[in-house]
């Protein structure tokens, strides 16, 4: 029988330009001796057969930490297209039926996320899944199938940019998670002295 896990390809997100903290590459800062990159990875690898990392810059660097680095195929020289244009990378790679998708700079992802996103999926016959809390929508934590590739690809040639667009013109469903701080991202120098490590074992 086939395991959720051996359905779903995992992305991690790291092409950001990390503008808000002085273009630091945020994938490469560390947390608790660590890149944040490597952090998010490792909360994803159990929930996912194979696992990516999305990079325009320091490719070498995010190899050495054993990840699979592809990059952004969007000919977009000002990178407007954002994390949909590493998306769009995901699932030209993916070679499972699934997708899921999380952001290098949230350390403290759902150890459950995708089973989750999955179950929802399923259960409405939807494309896609993204996580949603009571304080609102993370639609950067998302599960996509593979087969809406063209549709992203022809999303983003037509100009378009907004991550929850694209998921509410697919008929993409929220899935509601009840702890808001596992969603939190590093934006700030200040946000990173105040995250400690999540452990092996956090949820």
């Amino acid at each position: 029988m086939t395991t959720a896990a051996e359905r779903v390809t995992g992305l991690v997100l790291a092409g950001g330009e990390g503008r808000r903290m002085g273009g630091t590459d945020k994938g490469l800062l560390e947390l608790g001796g660590r890149p944040l990159a490597a952090v998010a990875a490792d909360r994803l690898r159990p929930q996912v057969a194979r696992l990516l990392l999305s990079a325009n810059r320091n490719l070498d660097a995010y190899r050495a930490l054993g990840l699979e680095v592809i990059t952004d195929t969007v000919n977009d020289g000002n990178r407007t297209a954002g994390p949909l244009a590493g998306v769009l990378a995901g699932l030209e790679h993916c070679a499972t039926e699934w997708l899921a998708c999380v952001p290098c700079d949230s350390p403290a992802a759902p150890a459950d996320l995708v089973s989750r996103l999955l179950t929802a999926a399923t259960a409405a016959a939807a494309p896609a899944a993204f996580a949603l809390t009571s304080q609102g929508a993370h639609p950067v934590f998302m599960l996509v199938r593979r087969g809406q590739l063209t549709s992203l690809r022809d999303f983003v040639r037509q100009g378009g940019r907004r991550i929850r667009a694209w998921q509410d013109a697919i008929g993409a469903v929220a899935t509601h998670f009840p702890d808001e701080a596992a969603f939190a991202n590093i934006n700030t120098p200040e946000d990173l002295a105040a995250v400690s490590p999540p452990s092996p074992t956090q949820t």
